[in-house]
């Protein structure tokens, strides 16, 4: 059984949501602010995160780089219908996925489900095809789906559920275009719709990633207009 933690302030969203991914199986941790879920992720971390961006003592945006400083664990969004800004900040900021306010929370399991699926393949290596098991070489990258571990130039670095797809998506082909609809049917259940925005948020954070070990970086190019291709050195 899963484990989610709900973190918002507004009770009837915890209740409820809780009570619908209850029904669905999952074990459902429930917080109403930043900082009391960050003390208890501190002692036991869940499967996955669901964050309001805006609350009190320690918002979503905070509670979010703090995670991503000790875990790549799913994390999901909650964002107000108006604010574009917070969720391309969110995304660059290491989450995963976002739902907007109001939503429907039959959405919003798709989106866990989808998530927790994609995390549950790379772990287990039960991926799209027998090649999606082994371990990847690409000049200085080193990939490896089993254990969900990436190096560059024998350096680690720490990757979300779906850079780490991204990435592999891109470098198993070097040389080779992948448009962002490409990237999209990789990264995403066709159930679940994102937009161009979100795949370009993704990539900017993992080329951020990948310079923190090397400031020479440069293997995933973009190609405007068409979409990303990664260099082999």
């Amino acid at each position: 059984m899963s484990r989610i933690a709900l973190v918002d302030d507004d009770r009837n969203i915890l209740t409820s949501v809780s009570m619908t991914l209850e029904a669905e199986g999952y074990d459902v941790e429930t917080y109403n602010d930043g900082q009391a879920a960050f003390d208890a992720f501190t002692k036991r971390l869940p499967d996955m995160a669901v964050l309001d961006i805006k609350m009190p003592r320690m918002d979503g945006m905070e509670l979010l780089q703090r995670l991503r400083q000790k875990t790549a664990m799913p994390v999901i969004f909650l964002t107000s219908k108006d604010d574009e800004i917070d969720e391309v900040l969110g995304l660059r900021m290491g989450a995963d996925d976002y739902v907007k306010k109001p939503f429907s929370q039959r959405l919003l399991v798709e989106r866990i489900r989808a998530l927790l699926r994609r995390q549950e393949a790379i772990s287990t290596g039960e991926v799209a095809s027998t090649e999606d098991t082994k371990v990847m070489v690409r000049g200085s990258l080193e990939m490896d789906p089993l254990r969900h571990a990436v190096t560059w130039k024998g350096k680690d670095v720490t990757l979300t559920v779906t850079e780490f797809l991204l990435l592999q998506a891109l470098a198993q082909r070097p040389g080779f275009v992948k448009s962002r609809d490409q990237l999209m049917d990789v990264a995403y259940d066709d159930q679940v719709y994102v937009d161009d925005r979100t795949i370009d948020s993704h990539i900017k954070r993992l080329r951020k990633k990948m310079r923190s070990v090397d400031d020479d970086f440069s293997a995933i190019e973009t190609l405007y207009g068409i979409g990303y291709r990664y260099n082999e050195e």
